[in-house]
């Protein structure tokens, strides 16, 4: 059984995507799967038991990655290919099985849109992740056992969707301070590496002793063991907020210009706080230009995302 899994650029619509793997792999327990996804999403599938091979598709002018992709498959017959990315490649490949997900207009969510490409749009399979023990044994490095740790991811893909860092910093004095939901919590920082010059404020604002800093320091597989070993998490609309998601994480997502109706963290640990403007109102406010805008993300306080924070641990702890 030869599966042919071709899924997102981006790191959180491919982590999205992922349950659909896992459901058909449940369903094929001796399947051996290749995967095709963008080079941000490609490391997510890295450790997957079943990976036989793992095909990064790299964009390239006049659409010549997807002749590239068919010739690295065109010479063995699939018994399912899965194509996410709606491409001409299933119906072009020797295989039992095409399924093609389709564009959908509807306010689901995108885990439910995907899961109607197998017929489970009413129950669909939750995202996962995979890890193995490379991974784990430098998450145990990275954030060692001790005291409860906040998983904290102030950055996202473009700036109209980052709360301001200096916002950040004082939820976690809040949440963190004497007294608090989370007293004396670690705070373990998540970001890129480019990104570590928009976060400095809130890096220099969590004292050394209280903060790990992660900026740039994991790979995707890392990343998720890292957040398996902390207690929430808490981060704008991002891949990092869907792979905490599909860790188990208890998972804040704050929002502002995306839909939370199709990108809410997924799952029963998971909670979100918007901003006061809806998507519709941010986006179509005069003069918006997504290529020059900064954050749109003003209109969530303090208070309402500390107020979501402390009701999603009681939630998460209460059992």
């Amino acid at each position: 059984m030869r599966i042919l899994f071709v899924t997102a650029n981006r790191i959180g619509d491919a982590v999205l995507s992922t349950g659909l793997l896992s459901h058909l792999i449940a369903q094929h327990p001796n399947a051996r799967v290749t995967v095709a996804a963008g080079p941000a999403a490609a490391p997510l599938f890295a450790d997957l038991p079943e990976l036989e091979r793992l095909i990064v598709l790299r964009k390239r002018a006049f659409s010549r990655h997807w002749v590239s992709l068919w010739l690295a498959c065109a010479t063995r017959k699939w018994d399912i290919v899965l194509d996410l990315r709606r491409s001409l490649l299933g119906w072009t490949l020797f295989a039992n099985q095409r399924l093609v997900s389709s564009k959908s207009a509807t306010t689901e969510h995108r885990v439910q849109q995907l899961g109607a490409t197998l017929g489970l749009a009413d129950n669909p399979p939750s995202p996962t992740v995979w890890t193995g023990p490379v991974a784990e044994a430098e998450s145990r490095a990275l954030i060692p056992d001790g005291a409860p740790t906040i998983a904290v991811a102030p950055a996202a893909n473009w700036p109209g969707k980052q709360w301001r860092p200096e916002h950040f910093a004082a939820l976690i004095g809040r949440l963190t301070q004497s007294g608090a939901v989370l007293d004396g919590a670690r705070v373990a920082i998540f970001a890129a590496d480019h990104e570590r010059p928009q976060i400095e404020v809130l890096l220099s604002a969590i004292p050394d002793a209280q903060r790990i800093d992660l900026v740039g320091k994991t790979t995707l597989p890392t990343a998720i063991t890292c957040l398996r070993r902390c207690a929430m998490f808490i981060g704008n609309d991002s891949g990092l907020m869907h792979m905490a998601a599909a860790s188990g994480v208890p998972t804040l997502g704050l929002f502002g210009p995306s839909r939370v109706e199709h990108y809410a963290p997924w799952g029963p640990n998971t909670a979100w706080v918007r901003t006061v403007e809806s998507y519709d109102e941010l986006i179509g406010a005069p003069g918006y230009d997504h290529r020059t805008t900064g954050t749109l993300m003003d209109g969530l306080s303090i208070d309402a995302a500390e107020q979501a924070a402390i009701e999603l641990w009681r939630r998460v702890e209460a059992p």
